[in-house]
């Protein structure tokens, strides 16, 4: 249990639009040993977000004027990279999974426990703040990968991932030339006993894809590069050239 001297272990911003579960959240996460800020709305959360400067948002998807997709992409728009972790209800996953593309890193249905969503901060704060364990400097064919910026580059691009698509392409590259199963990746990426979508690294992987194997977007003309990513259909997913 967390005592008022102590440090808390990470900054937290709570975004609902039901009181009593925002009251809720706030007394179980400060419990925890979090610092909370809220918001009650999607405009209000654009600016407790940008003074906060949070470790971590928790972000309900419906809220009353704006939803929690359009909150993160206008963070992501003003450079805010802040881990989100989204709560939906449990018939919107299929939606709420697709919205991971905005620049979400998780999601928790609702009705869950303090203890899962605890579990689940604690888990993407693991995979965004720990310092890697690997060589800063990962090199695969024309993509390199530095940890210590986080930052991500094909062929001298800069490419722009979310914490946890970054988490993912690293472990791919550590991993180069050998076959990942969907199990390995969720052990390593997301770091605890995943209970949710089960389609969440196929989600991610398309993602990755989108960004890594495409087109420069800032040159129409150019050509598609090599392809790294590939899907071995019934083993899992490997990093490596034709």
């Amino acid at each position: 249990m967390a005592t008022p001297t102590s440090a808390p272990e990470a900054r937290i911003v709570v975004v609902d639009d039901e009181p009593s579960l925002r009251d809720l959240l706030v007394a179980s996460l400060r419990f925890a040993g979090f610092e909370v800020a809220t918001a009650a709305n999607g405009h209000d959360a654009l600016e407790v977000v940008t003074q906060v400067e949070p470790d971590l948002v928790v972000l309900d998807v419906m809220l009353g004027d704006i939803d929690g997709f359009e909150v993160t992409r206008r963070l992501r728009e003003r450079g805010i990279r802040v881990p989100v972790l989204f709560l939906t209800a449990r018939d919107d996953v299929a939606s709420t999974v697709a919205g991971l593309t905005v620049g979400g890193d998780d999601y928790v249905t609702k009705p869950f426990s303090l203890e899962e969503l605890v579990a689940r901060i604690r888990a993407v704060l693991r995979r965004t703040q720990d310092a890697p364990d690997d060589s800063a400097i990962l090199r695969y064919a024309d993509l390199e990968i530095d940890s210590d910026a986080r930052e991500v580059r094909r062929a001298g691009r800069l490419i722009d991932l979310s914490p946890t698509e970054f988490e993912l392409l690293r472990y791919l590259t550590a991993n180069a030339g050998r076959v990942l199963s969907r199990a390995q990746i969720l052990d390593h990426v997301w770091d605890y006993d995943w209970r949710g979508e089960p389609t969440i690294v196929e989600s991610y992987i398309s993602y990755l894809r989108r960004k890594v194997d495409a087109p420069d977007p800032g040159t129409p003309d150019a050509a598609a590069p090599v392809p790294l990513i590939h899907t071995r259909r019934g083993l899992g997913y490997v990093l490596k050239t034709p």
